[in-house]
């Protein structure tokens, strides 16, 4: 996979949730900060406002209209209303949990579904949802990201991104919102798989399109600067590929096509961190990965992620993580 798929594969955990809601009348909504979340706000139909909250960027409320995504890379709290003069109602909604649909349903009451009549006009449609993270092993590029991600995606010529490709990265996001919006309304056979598939796509398009926006107005940096750049990128690429191939900061540096001085003072200003702390991070991470995710033995994964032995890749991941890969995979294994 691209560096991109990676990193959305390795940094969630568990599977993502929406719901879609109907808002009547005036009405407003206090979502709290979520600690190892990150969210999402659609607007299918009609406006709203989004009201920030405590610490973000964004002081005054927002207008949104339909086709705008809202994106909360770190779980910071927010209100939506229909009006910024409309008082928020507090409501504890985990945009990750998996019965998002029905504490929506109980808390807002406006929830529609398969077995939830439509009672009365709605002015707004919204879909909310969100990704469970592993915060002790957020990827760098999440740090990169603002708190707070607004995409208009249907007024691309008054965003100033002024590119072909920003233009086109807002008509594909906004293909996934129509397509993942009409198949929460009305489920069909397939539903569930579906689903899930396309909010993997909602975050790959609201990343994509954001590190578009940031090349074509020159404020790329950090990732988004790192993925635009050949020779670092050809690097990252690489170190993705094959993270158990031995590599060096000369080996990296020969696929990135640049002296092995000049390579790591490029990638370490870019991503961070030196290219070999990064290959190691990457490598512990995507053992961690597998360790939640597949039954696969130590011996394996230790081999896939460059560790010739299990007590090499062990110690190795306990000073990472704190704690050996087997307790590590028994603690992050669902209960029952």
């Amino acid at each position: 996979m691209d560096v991109l798929s990676d990193v959305i594969t390795v940094m969630r955990t568990g599977r993502p949730n929406a719901a879609r809601v109907q808002w009547r009348g005036a009405w407003g909504r206090r979502f709290p900060a979520v600690p190892g979340a990150a969210g999402f706000q659609v607007i299918l139909q009609g406006s709203c406002w989004l009201i920030p909250q405590e610490d973000d960027a964004v002081a005054a409320p927002v207008p949104l209209s339909a086709g705008d995504v809202v994106f909360f890379s770190q779980g910071h709290p927010y209100g939506l209303a229909d009006s910024p003069a409309t008082p928020l109602a507090v409501t504890n909604c985990d945009p990750a949990a998996e019965d998002l649909a029905l504490f929506v349903r109980d808390s807002v009451g406006d929830s529609v579904g398969p077995d939830t009549p439509d009672v009365g006009e709605a002015t707004t449609v919204t879909l909310c949802g969100g990704y469970r993270l592993d915060p002790r092993r957020a990827h760098p590029l999440l740090h990169d990201l603002p708190g707070l991600i607004h995409i208009p995606t249907r007024a691309t010529s008054t965003t100033g991104d002024g590119t072909e490709a920003a233009a086109d990265a807002k008509a594909e996001l906004g293909a996934v919102v129509a397509i993942l919006g009409r198949e929460i309304a009305a489920p069909r056979p397939g539903t569930d798989a579906v689903v899930p598939a396309l909010l993997d796509m909602l975050l790959l398009f609201i990343l994509r399109t954001w590190f578009d926006g940031q090349l074509a107005r020159g404020a790329a940096t950090g990732w988004a600067a790192a993925l635009a750049d050949p020779a670092v990128s050809a690097a990252l690429h690489a170190v993705h590929q094959d993270p158990a191939r031995p590599w060096t900061v000369e080996s990296l540096g020969r696929e990135a096509g640049m002296s092995r001085a000049a390579f790591a003072a490029r990638f370490t200003a870019l991503v961070g961190q030196p290219p070999l702390a990064y290959l190691t991070w990457w490598r512990m991470t995507t053992a961690a990965q597998r360790l939640r995710d597949s039954d696969a033995g130590l011996a394996e994964i230790a081999a896939r992620v460059g560790y010739s032995s299990e007590y090499a890749f062990g110690a190795a991941f306990k000073r990472v993580y704190g704690t050996a890969p087997g307790r590590y995979r028994r603690r992050s294994s669902p209960p029952g």
